[in-house]
């Protein structure tokens, strides 16, 4: 629950900008589930890497890990191209492991998407926990993702992965129940 207030530095207009809050957190720790319950709570719209990815992944086959991962690339794009055509004063919660792209990456697509006011709510996970769920839906997931080998690369994963910390960071420790209403009133002052 602690907090970071490194900044997002992106020259602003007399025109409000637009508002993302980054739900981060390596693959199996909760994001998803996390950002669906914000947006519930907020009426702001839920973007998703994997919401994005999963329609290609239905249609595609053969899809290896090189494949998935310019999918992946794509469906990143996709999401801040969105985000760039919404009205300024647009608030997104923006669903993804951003640990697979250099931050320099996701920072020009903030920059050129407009967004003006980055928060972040980090997913911690421990590596058992994050092993457990990811193999419990492996046979809930659509052919071309990841399958159990890389269930040994996901725990070191859990142990070395950090925040984007692009603006203030919220962390909620996924081996915990998770308060939604806490969440989201830190999210609406962080906001402010």
């Amino acid at each position: 629950m602690s907090e970071n207030r490194a900044a997002f530095n992106v020259e602003t207009s007399c025109q409000p900008g637009k508002r993302v809050i980054l739900v981060n957190g390596i693959p199996a720790s909760g994001k998803s589930r996390l950002a669906v319950e914000l947006s519930a709570q907020t009426g702001w719209l839920q973007l998703s890497l994997d919401g994005i990815k999963n329609p290609f992944l239905q249609r595609l086959q053969g899809v290896d890990r090189a494949f998935n991962r310019i999918l992946g690339q794509a469906s990143y794009q996709v999401i801040w191209s969105i985000v760039a055509d919404a009205p300024q004063g647009s608030t997104f919660i923006v669903d993804a492991w951003f640990g697979f792209q250099p931050k320099e990456v996701l920072r020009d697509y903030l920059t050129q998407a407009g967004v003006t006011q980055v928060v972040e709510i980090w997913c911690q996970i421990s590596a058992e926990l994050a092993a457990t769920r990811y193999g419990a839906r492996l046979d809930q997931r659509l052919p071309g993702h990841l399958g159990a080998e890389y269930i040994p690369e996901l725990k070191i994963l859990a142990a070395n992965a950090e925040p984007i910390s692009f603006g203030p960071v919220y962390y909620v420790d996924q081996d915990k129940p998770v308060n939604i209403q806490v969440i989201k009133d830190w999210t609406d002052n962080a906001l402010k």
